[in-house]
């Protein structure tokens, strides 16, 4: 898990809290190659999600937190939705809808300030035994 991000929120106080999701599996098109336009592929995903869980934690309520099984619903749908040529595109468009899932103004629960997502393809097509290739980016919510 990385290192927690520290930003300030509505309750004044330093918002370390991170929701992770690790190993998401997904078949996905993603590749310049011709056989990665003609096929989907396995991809593994991780999100780190960075919010305000305190409220969350005081009420034992899901509406005060992220569902991260809406998130996990948003990320999947996104990487079904079209071809990437690049990894790099795919994580962006991830980010985006684990952002976006995030409560908007005037809702009820937390609001994904940050995320970090990893993208792996699991079997890379390269002529050398390499396990696996993938980007990782960190992308921020907007600020409110």
């Amino acid at each position: 898990m990385s290192p927690p991000i520290r930003r300030g929120t509505e309750h004044g106080v330093a918002a370390t809290d991170q929701i992770e999701l690790a190993g998401l599996r997904v078949m996905a098109s993603v590749g310049v190659l011709p056989e990665e336009r003609s096929r989907r592929q396995p991809l593994e995903l991780d999100l780190v999600l960075t919010a305000d869980l305190a409220p969350a934690g005081a009420s034992d309520a899901l509406a005060d937190t992220v569902d991260y099984g809406a998130v996990a619903d948003a990320v999947v749908a996104a990487c079904a939705q079209r071809h990437y040529d690049l990894l790099e595109r795919l994580a962006q468009v991830v980010a985006d809808a684990a952002l976006s899932e995030g409560r908007s103004d005037g809702e009820a629960g937390a609001r994904v300030a940050e995320v970090t997502v990893t993208v792996r393809k699991l079997r890379p097509p390269v002529a050398h035994d390499l396990a696996l290739a993938g980007v990782r980016i960190t992308r921020r919510g907007a600020v409110s």
